[in-house]
């Protein structure tokens, strides 16, 4: 496939004109003049390439917005790293954490350098480690990877974006396919190292071609910068905000009917209408330019959790969103579910981003693979990280909330939940049949457990019932918009409260559930 050089990809990225190069002349060791024809090598891969190294740093303007771009030229002896190549990359790094600039990473590269040996395989540590340094100051780090892109690169600063999306049909793997012909003299299997593959997998984020990286940035920095909003981004309605956590400046989220309390099983039973607005609609609807993010970035992804960076009537967030519509026998809220949700908090840690999440779960997986895959593990890891996480949280029950799957997105600073949402220990048929031997008592039971948005909201649970006029069912589009109010203004709501103040609050809230008030 044809190659797409570093220079188009600044063309295609940034505004015209913008791109300031940040390269000086590239460092030169005592042992390129003692590889024999190394200097010659280098000498025709610029005249063949059009540049010095096969790294070309700098900045440019995207949108108008300061970003800086690292991007690999293959033309220069395949793009392969050493020394020179490693301080002009970590330099730019440097630059911009101490800038305060997104980067968006383009490798292209066969991977170290071997004419310089160890000493070049070694120069993955440091780009990681300044990599690593960059992210922890809670700035992005976006990744594009171009065909190829193999061994100590993608081993290193071509895996550690907070996005990572690759070019179509891109050769994309740890050990390129030539050496491990000549190791084993055998093929590598064919369609593995593929981007499609490496999607699907959840290894990375997607596939775009060349021409969609701008826009893609773009829309990922409007989250990860936290943007404030534009002309085209409605703020949040103001008004009083029912509920044991009522401020003044917070939102008007009465119940349609306030005197009537929901029925546990009717609530169940219109949570579970096929025709429900599920969160893969609400995002749809409200969230039209979210970018989604897939599986665990390590090789899972079971499709029963979107991830994806949004914003709700201007604010910015990492969602996390268990789709009812993807949940299946065959395909439930398994372990990896749990581990790419673990992701987004880290995403969220990391860059200071409000955490948004949507509940609405049949339960997590009940099989052999649940248990051989870590999934009470995978619960136990997601609260204690969710509860203790330093950035802004809010979650939403929308429909369904079903034992450990349900409540391992629940724990934040704000609960949502929808008038029929409901969160139970079991499935109620399941509780029957704990408690009775038995499924048909199934109402009796939900009846009995406090599983309601009136009996969550009288127990502290929840913060704020969002109507249903009076099924969400029957009207999808009304309740994703009301719902996307409610998101916006809990999160406005968390974010301007001290971080200290806010996670002590939180705290505090889990401690006290259930106990009597003094």
């Amino acid at each position: 496939m044809a190659r797409i050089g570093a220079r188009q990809i600044l063309d295609l990225v940034l505004d015209d004109g913008s791109f300031h190069s940040w390269d000086g002349p590239p460092l030169r060791s005592a042992q390129v003049a003692s590889v024999p024809g190394y200097s010659e090598s280098l000498g025709r891969a610029a005249e063949k390439s059009g540049v010095d190294e096969s790294v070309i740093t700098g900045e440019g303007t995207l949108e108008g917005r300061r970003v800086v771009i690292i991007a690999c030229e293959f033309d220069f002896l395949a793009g392969s790293i050493g020394i020179a190549a490693a301080e002009r990359i970590v330099g730019a790094i440097e630059r911009a954490t101490a800038e305060e600039l997104p980067i968006l990473a383009s490798p292209t590269s066969g991977g170290t350098r071997m004419q310089e040996g160890t000493v070049a395989f070694l120069q993955m540590v440091k780009i990681s480690a300044a990599v690593a340094g960059h992210k922890s100051a809670g700035l992005p780090y976006l990744v594009y990877l171009r065909h190829p892109t193999t061994g100590g690169v993608f081993a290193s600063w071509g895996s550690l974006g907070h996005v990572s999306v690759a070019e179509p049909g891109a050769l994309i793997g740890f050990l390129g396919p030539r050496v491990y012909e000549a190791l084993y003299d055998a093929p590598f299997p064919e369609g593995v190292q593929v981007s499609e593959n490496l999607a699907e997998r959840g290894m990375i984020d997607g596939v775009l071609p060349p021409e969609g990286v701008r826009d893609l940035t773009a829309r990922a920095l409007r989250v990860l910068c936290q943007d404030p909003p534009s002309d085209d981004e409605p703020a949040p309605p103001r008004g009083p905000l029912t509920g044991p956590s009522a401020e003044a400046g917070s939102i008007e989220a009465a119940a349609a009917d306030e005197s009537a309390r929901p029925d546990a099983w009717d609530a169940i039973t219109r949570s579970r209408r096929p025709d429900r607005p599920g969160a893969r609609d609400f995002l749809a609807r409200v969230a039209p330019d979210r970018v989604p993010l897939s599986g665990t970035g390590q090789g899972e992804d079971s499709g029963a959790l979107l991830l994806s960076l949004a914003r709700f009537r201007g604010q910015s967030a990492v969602v996390l969103a268990q789709d009812r519509d993807a949940e299946s026998e065959k395909n439930p809220l398994g372990p990896s579910a749990l581990r790419s949700a673990r992701r987004g908090m880290r995403i969220a840690a990391e860059m200071g981003v409000p955490l948004v999440l949507l509940i609405d779960t049949r339960g997590a997986a009940l099989s052999r693979e649940a248990e051989e895959g870590g999934l009470a593990g995978e619960i136990a890891r997601s609260l204690a990280d969710l509860v203790t996480l330093p950035t802004p949280t809010v979650s939403v029950i929308m429909g369904q909330g079903t034992g450990g799957g349900a409540l391992a997105l629940l724990p934040a600073d704000r609960v949502l939940c929808a008038r029929h949402g409901w969160l139970a220990p079991l499935p109620p048929e399941g509780a029957s049949a704990i408690l009775y031997h038995e499924t048909e008592r199934a109402p009796e039971v939900a009846r009995s457990q406090g599983i309601t948005s009136a009996d969550l909201q009288e127990a502290g649970i929840v913060d704020v019932v969002v109507p249903e006029r009076p099924d969400a069912a029957d009207e999808p589009g009304a309740f994703c918009d009301r719902l996307a109010d409610a998101v916006a203004n809990a999160v406005v709501e968390v974010r301007r409260r001290p971080p200290e103040r806010r996670y002590a609050e939180r705290i505090s809230r889990y401690r006290g559930l259930g106990l009597p008030l003094e």
